[in-house]
């Protein structure tokens, strides 16, 4: 079994958490943070098993913030 760590991005949709892996394009939700991630989690070892992802399919992420101003 291999194993990988991927981005999860997180973000709420009204009364909904929702999870997304960029790397995967998996996407998921829960109606809570744990939830959400528990659900990606699944959504993307389900999608690993029927397509699985080599060493190049993937790079590292990288998170920050932005400033932007705006009228």
């Amino acid at each position: 079994m291999k194993t990988k760590i991927l981005t999860a991005i997180l973000h709420k949709e009204e009364e909904m958490y929702v999870a997304e892996c960029p790397e995967v394009g998996t996407v998921d939700q829960g109606e809570t943070i744990e939830e959400a991630l528990a659900n990606l989690k699944e959504a993307t070892r389900l999608y690993l098993e029927e397509c699985p992802l080599t060493d190049t399919d993937t790079s590292p992420r990288f998170v920050t913030s932005i400033e932007v101003s705006y009228a």
